[in-house]
């Protein structure tokens, strides 16, 4: 058999055991032994069927003697006077409301017509003009209507005396001996009861009606009700004997059709419970369920992708119908026995087989895979993490993170207050707390926790605030999420390392400024202190001629030396100010290289410096001043000659990246030269920190600001003893 149709029949014998089971619970103790007068639907008519003999048969109400009992309070009579307002107010009213009539009769000569309006207008002002003239005879009118509605009421009593229930009596009055008698109660009867002084006396209670008087008892349609009136009844009678139902009731008759649709839906009934057991014994012995039913069907990998929080709402979604659907299918079936028609029929099996035995299926599926799938260890919570509704709560937190304090601490503050006026209406209305719980679970409760989470952090943003002001400026503020705090912690850490920075170039401008003013002396000083030292010695006239000529020429060497550092320092400070002008031409960087190498050639062979050249086949052009661009090559060049370690290999290296043209330079330094790159560029900074050799310190400086003038870059890097020269400009 198909392991579908097997489901199928397991669940119809499951949905057939939950409706049979439950419903022997909910009807055998009133259908067990009991019949159609056992029932509380009988009980209450026949209730009613004795209200309706006291009212109308054995305590009625006495017209004539209720007339005398009616009274009329002075603020009926107020209130029937002001009903239409004032005394004045009605009679303008009426004169107004029969001058436009009397003038056209009179303006047509209809003498008949106008007689009529004048005597029926001054009928009117007349009684208008009684009712506030006689306390008395507004009181008759009222009496009169009240009357009037009294019968009307007790006519009404009367006409509702059949209920259907052909019944006989045989009732004594125990205070006055008069007896009431109806049918013979001596006969065969389905229903009996006795009423004595053991078993209590019947009790006839009369009809009570009001002595005020309502919209229906007044003919001018009064809303007034006087409270304080005494209502019209009789005192209750007390009798004794009997009132049974005759058999001959159940053979025709609307009570006959009752009895027998009650004694049909009694034996369905019991046909259910029997089919319920049977269900329940198959259950358990040839119809037993078996995981692969669900497992193995198609649906199963399907629903294994689905999100956790779809498995749940599903999984409730389908409790729930199946919950609504028992609980009607139990409370109903009975009714649905007893009036049982096609319609009935197709009702319950349409019902039964479209949500019972679908939904019963279904629900052994998702209890099978539910189970199976967060059976394993970690795929509950890995599934939770990955569910809509943790998605949601994050979205939520995204966009609650996104708004402006004010906002958030104004939404945390209203949902406390809604919090405590729900807690109140929890405690007013027990009903209320079901809803009230959950919103404390899923709203107050995460609300609270967003709240402190957030002034905790509040509280370390500013904590690490007075560690900046103290000038505390190394630990950071940890910068969590991206909500307005995150986002000023990250502003607060912006500005500290702005501060620590600037702290830092300050003090290495400080340092920077201290060494070159040292160094400008020490430079100066030297040639100067040479020159004023050679031309002291030239003083002495006991000199040779070949001693002479000899100062002479350090003289010259020494005058050289410090015009040129004054030039460069000149030229270094005009370029800074950008006040330097330039004739951009399209230059043959290969050949450039190539002279400014043939330059140096003999002082690189001197230094034992070996040069390993790089450049393309291709002529690399670029739009630059010339002899400016030589004076970047030769700068270079000098450097690398000064500075590097006899004996090793110079790399030059030009290429074509791009649109820009790349120079690369790289040598071994004869000198240590640390970390601080940067510092390489300052002016009067050198290689030998001990300014022992020759220069002026200004040779990076100045070609570095010869490549910014032209748009270029200008980099280097120190890797070990390896110094590497990058310089990138716009080809042409």
């Amino acid at each position: 058999m198909n392991k579908s149709i097997k489901l199928a029949i397991w669940s119809a014998l499951v949905t057939l055991v939950l409706i049979a089971l439950p419903s022997i619970i909910h009807y055998a103790p009133q259908l067990v032994g009991k019949s159609f007068t056992d029932q509380e639907d009988f009980t209450y008519r026949m209730e009613q069927v004795y209200d309706n003999l006291s009212a109308t048969v054995l305590n009625p109400i006495d017209l004539k003697k209720a007339e005398k009992e009616i009274t009329v309070s002075q603020e009926e009579i107020d209130e029937y006077r002001q009903r239409y307002g004032t005394h004045s107010e009605q009679l303008d009213t009426i004169q107004q409301q029969y001058a436009e009539r009397i003038a056209e009769a009179k303006s047509e000569k209809n003498e008949t017509l106008l007689l009529a309006l004048v005597k029926e207008r001054n009928t009117k002002l007349e009684e208008i003009q009684k009712n506030f003239d006689s306390d008395r005879y507004v009181e008759d009118k009222i009496r009169s209507e009240k009357v009037k509605a009294l019968a009307s009421q007790i006519r009404e009593t009367e006409n509702n005396r059949d209920m259907n229930i052909p019944i006989s009596y045989d009732l004594v009055n125990v205070e006055t001996g008069e007896r009431f008698t109806r049918g013979d109660v001596k006969d065969t009867s389905i229903f009996q009861r006795q009423f004595t002084e053991a078993t209590g006396y019947f009790r006839a209670n009369s009809a009570v009606y009001d002595n005020g008087y309502s919209d229906d008892s007044m003919e001018q349609g009064s809303t007034f009700i006087d409270n304080h009136a005494m209502e019209i009844s009789n005192p209750a009678q007390y009798f004794k004997g009997t009132v049974s139902i005759p058999s001959d009731a159940t053979v025709s008759g609307q009570l006959a059709k009752e009895n027998d649709q009650f004694i049909r839906g009694k034996y369905m009934i019991y046909a259910l419970w029997v089919l319920g057991a049977l269900a329940l014994v198959a259950l358990c012995t040839v119809m037993k369920f078996q995981k692969e039913w669900v497992l193995q069907s198609r649906l199963a990998a399907t629903y294994s992708r689905w999100k956790i929080d779809v498995k749940v709402a599903l999984l409730l979604l389908n409790t729930f119908i199946l919950t609504v659907y028992f609980k009607s299918a139990i409370y109903n079936i009975f009714n649905q026995f007893m009036y049982l028609r096609l319609g009935t029929i197709s009702d319950l099996v349409i019902s039964f087989l479209l949500i019972g035995v679908p939904f019963t299926a279904l629900l052994a599926f998702q209890a099978v895979h539910v189970f199976r799938l967060y059976s394993e260890p970690g795929r509950l919570m890995k599934d939770w993490h990955e569910s809509y509704m943790m998605q949601f709560a994050k979205d939520s937190r995204d966009i609650f993170n996104n708004r402006t304090m004010g906002v958030q601490f104004s939404l945390l503050l209203m949902i406390f207050f809604l919090a405590g006026v729900g807690l109140v209406g929890g405690v007013m209305h027990p009903s209320l707390l079901i809803i009230y719980v959950f919103c404390v679970l899923f709203v107050l409760l995460p609300a609270l926790f967003i709240f402190v989470k957030k002034a905790a952090y509040m509280n370390r943003i500013l904590a690490a605030t007075n560690d900046m002001a103290a000038g505390h400026l190394m630990q950071a503020i940890p910068v969590k999420g991206t909500s307005q705090l995150a986002k000023h912690a990250a502003n607060l850490n912006n500005l500290r390392e702005g501060v620590r920075v600037s702290i830092n170039e300050q003090a290495k401008s400080e340092r920077l400024k201290t060494e070159l003013i040292t160094n400008v002396s020490h430079d100066l000083r030297t040639p100067l202190t040479s020159i004023i030292t050679y031309t002291d010695l030239l003083k002495d006239e006991t000199l040779t001629a070949e001693e002479r000529a000899k100062y002479i020429g350090i003289l010259d060497q020494k005058s050289q030396r410090l015009k040129t550092l004054i030039e460069d320092l000149f030229e270094v400070s005009k370029m800074a100010s950008g006040n330097v002008e330039m004739v951009k031409q399209r230059v043959d960087l290969n050949q450039l290289i190539q002279q400014a190498l043939a330059e140096h050639a003999e002082e690189f062979v001197e230094r034992d410096l070996h040069i390993r050249t790089t450049l393309p086949e291709e002529t690399v052009f670029a739009m630059v001043d010339g002899q400016k661009w030589w004076r970047v090559l030769d700068n270079l060049f000098i450097n690398i000659w000064k500075y590097s370690l006899p004996g090793t290999r110079v790399y030059v290296n030009l290429q074509q990246v791009g649109s820009n043209a790349r120079i690369v330079l790289k040598n071994v330094a004869q000198y240590e030269l640390g970390d601080t790159t940067d510092e390489l560029f300052e002016r009067f900074k050198r290689g030998d920190t001990s300014r022992q050799t020759e220069g002026s310190g200004l040779g990076l400086a100045i070609a570095q600001s010869i490549v910014e003038l032209h748009g270029g870059r200008m980099e280097v890097e120190v890797d070990g003893d390896l110094f590497k020269v990058t310089i990138d400009v716009i080809g042409g």
